[in-house]
């Protein structure tokens, strides 16, 4: 049995001091005062500072390890989470691209199309108004337009109807209806290809069809 003061018992259990007045408290350590000093009496039997060091030395290495461990962790996690940030906002940009190049083709498509439309009405609407007598008013409906327009009275020489074009170069019944069903399933996608009403026209001027004829 041996006496320590409250600061080398703390040292010898591995302990705070409040630790060993708790102890002495509690009626675990016995305790003297010698020459108004607090003494602890160690039983010699009772090693325990020795003890708290070697679970103390084997607990830190540990603790250290799984600290790194999660730290890497963490890290590699963080990586990968700026990764996916990166290759979502790239996405996301081809993906607005996409469709601002989508709806400026469909727009330009739109645009082709109402000029043509636009110049064979024009054409036709003049010419039209120069065999009317000035103080005749004339209301032209669309029914007229297309009319006259298959007739081929008034319209520029370079744009002609699909029907007349057929019936000049001769072409078969069979074949013409061949060409026609052909004409009105490539109508709405094919730029060449003039519509008015139920009626298709080819602008000579400016495109080849022999792949549709």
């Amino acid at each position: 049995m041996s006496k320590m003061s409250i600061a080398d018992a703390a040292e010898y259990f591995g302990v705070s001091r409040e630790a060993i007045h708790n102890r002495i408290r509690r009626g675990s350590l016995e305790s003297v005062v010698e020459d108004g000093v607090k003494l602890v009496i160690i039983e010699a039997s009772k090693p325990k500072r020795a003890a708290n060091r070697v679970a103390a030395s084997k607990m830190q290495p540990a603790d250290s390890r799984y600290n790194k461990l999660l730290e890497e962790q963490n890290a590699k996690l963080q990586e990968r989470v700026e990764t996916l940030e990166g290759e979502t906002r790239t996405l996301r940009d081809q993906k607005e691209q996409m469709l601002i190049q989508e709806r400026l083709k469909i727009e330009q498509i739109y645009k082709d199309k109402d000029e043509q439309l636009k110049s064979i009405l024009t054409s036709i609407s003049s010419q039209f108004m120069l065999s009317i007598p000035k103080e005749q008013e004339v209301v032209i409906e669309d029914e007229t337009l297309e009319a006259e327009i298959e007739n081929e009275v008034l319209i520029e020489p370079k744009i002609v109807s699909l029907k007349k074009y057929l019936k000049k170069h001769k072409v078969s019944e069979k074949k013409s209806k061949k060409i026609r069903a052909k004409f009105k399933k490539e109508a709405s996608r094919d730029d060449r290809i003039i519509t008015v009403g139920k009626k298709f026209y080819l602008d000579l001027s400016k495109y080849d069809y022999r792949d549709l004829l």
